[in-house]
């Protein structure tokens, strides 16, 4: 059996992965794809958690989480593309539509 120090810990290299991914990386979907990343890790943790104690409370939170994420993928493309039709490109740099 592995030990839940080790999800926990895998968990965290995830989560650091994906801060770094978001706080470096300049392209709209690959920030997007940080952000799940670091919600999968949380998602990770929860689960390890869970199964140490023996309570489906974590379980329960991650379902909750997969669904908000869910919808933050479907916004937040749906901007994405909206904005990518307008500029052709997908940097965060460029996109200045609410400095009028």
């Amino acid at each position: 059996m592995i030990p839940t120090s080790y999800y926990l810990l895998l968990g965290a290299i995830i989560f650091i992965i994906g801060a770094l991914g978001v706080l470096t990386r300049r392209s709209a979907l690959i920030i997007f794809m940080c952000v799940e990343m670091m919600l999968n890790s949380v998602n990770l943790t929860l689960i390890a958690l869970s199964r140490q104690w023996g309570n489906l409370n974590g379980q329960i939170f991650v379902f909750m989480i997969m669904a908000v994420a869910a919808a933050e993928v479907a916004v937040g493309l749906a901007i994405v593309i909206s904005h990518n039709r307008h500029t052709n490109t997908t940097n965060i740099d460029e996109i200045n539509l609410l400095k009028w």
